[in-house]
């Protein structure tokens, strides 16, 4: 399995899915279609479907002219969250194959968008697992809660997305990484993953370079919406539990004018 970065609009990302021996491929958010079909016919791919994680124009503004350029293409999305475009509809835990042993697992991950959703791709054995979390979870970030609670964002990035792997990659919808890192230094000045992280993400940018993926592992180590478990984390935010907490970091970025 082969996953390429297609950078769109400002700060966007998709990409492609790509299983190496069949040569079929799936495109996660397209965007601008024009971009995602040179991608494909560079890489003499072919384009099965669309897996979108949620409605916003910039994840799911593509999937209509996709369908005409690709005529038969598939567009998956969340049962709950309209997206446009969409021909099949995913609830969390149903699962999709790419090639022979490519599986991609649905995770409902609400509160960006109500049925937003992040999908779990493995290889054959559940080897090399990575997961596309559009924007409810960011490097060292998570998304807006525009559609839902504190509650909801703990549970869909402590819970749904923190019990994966803690190899797995992490991809998510932009690049946002080094404010978030500039950010999550307010919430714990002295965490020096954090700020190791932050000198490696710059030199990332200034070259040119992405700083995605990560890893589930690393957010632990340095994504303040991930740390709210530890009392450490709730006292520096004056709060007593970890959704509390997680709220006031939320409201504090909010407000950042970082």
């Amino acid at each position: 399995m082969k996953v390429l970065h297609i950078p769109c609009l400002d700060d966007n990302y998709s990409y492609m899915i790509i299983h190496e021996s069949t040569k079929e491929a799936a495109v996660v958010d397209p965007v601008e279609p024009h971009k995602v079909l040179r991608v494909a016919q560079e890489n003499e791919v072919d384009l099965k479907f669309v897996l979108t994680t949620h409605h916003h124009w910039d994840h799911a503004g593509g999937n209509e002219k996709i369908k005409q350029l690709v005529p038969g293409i598939k567009i998956y999305g969340g049962s709950v969250d309209n997206v446009r475009g969409c021909t099949d509809k995913v609830e969390n835990g149903d699962k999709v194959s790419l090639g022979a042993d490519i599986s991609i697992l649905s995770l409902h991950t609400p509160c960006h968008t109500k049925g937003h959703i992040s999908y779990y791709v493995t290889d054959k054995e559940g080897e090399d697992p990575a997961v596309f979390t559009g924007d409810t979870m960011f490097i060292a970030g998570c998304g807006k809660f525009f559609e839902g609670t504190a509650e909801q964002m703990y549970q869909s990035l402590c819970v749904t997305l923190g019990s994966l792997p803690k190899p797995t990659r992490v991809y998510c919808g932009h690049e946002y990484t080094v404010k978030n890192l500039q950010f999550a230094l307010t919430v714990e000045p002295d965490n020096t993953k954090i700020a190791q992280k932050l000198a490696w993400a710059e030199h990332q940018r200034r070259v040119g370079l992405p700083t995605i993926p990560s890893t589930i592992q690393e957010e632990f180590e340095s994504n303040p919406f991930m740390r709210v478990d530890l009392p450490e984390v709730q006292e520096k935010v004056g709060c007593k539990s970890p959704v509390e907490a997680l709220r006031e970091i939320r409201q504090r970025k909010d407000n950042w004018k970082g």
